[in-house]
């Protein structure tokens, strides 16, 4: 049997070394930014999809601060490549930044940093998100979500997010009842649900 608690705590330990390697946290605060992490790191529930998330914020929101930090990150030779889109012109308010991460053993870590202007209407969300899905989590709940995630495949798998709604929301326990779930509960765009 798969102790799928034991491969998310690897997980989720080698995706806080990789917050350590890289200096992120204090690349932003020398730059009077803050950087928040959300998503399924901060909620615990970091499986198999290798990613880390970070909710940035400035006061002022300066664009060229936002470069120079990752002109910082790109110095660590770990790092691999970076994307990067400017949609503050669109409802979201935001850059997003993307960078990839080498590991010890050759896996490819994406850590996605989204600097979101003040004023937008998901400053500060999805850290309750993450907050309010870690504390509705029951040791039965944690262990199906885990479940769920590694019985899906990865590339077809929706957003992490209905996989908590379905579990923590509508009481589904298992791969098979997820599937029968999505299918009709379909996901387009940003899902906005929090226990």
């Amino acid at each position: 049997m798969t102790d799928f608690a034991a491969i998310a705590e690897r997980n989720q330990t080698r995706a806080r070394h990789i917050i350590e390697d890289t200096n992120i946290l204090r690349i932003w605060e020398s730059l009077g930014i803050t950087a928040n992490l959300v998503g399924s790191l901060r909620t615990g529930l970091l499986y198999d999809h290798l990613d880390i998330d970070f909710h940035i914020y400035s006061e002022p929101f300066v664009l060229a601060d936002s470069f120079a930090a990752m002109a910082r990150l790109a110095e660590n030779s770990r790092i691999r490549r970076i994307q990067y889109a400017n949609l503050l012109d669109t409802d979201e308010k935001c850059l997003e930044w993307h960078a990839w991460y080498m590991d010890d053993d050759q896996r490819e870590w994406q850590i996605d940093m989204i600097h979101i202007l003040n004023d937008s209407p998901f400053a500060g969300y999805f850290e309750r998100v993450a907050d309010r899905i870690r504390e509705a989590l029951t040791p039965a709940t944690r262990e199906a979500i885990l479940a769920i995630k590694a019985g899906l495949d990865p590339a077809k798998r929706p957003c992490s997010i209905a996989i908590y709604q379905a579990v923590i929301r509508d009481g589904v326990a298992d791969c098979e009842a997820f599937r029968h779930w999505a299918k009709t509960h379909p996901t387009d765009g940003i899902i906005e649900w929090m226990p």
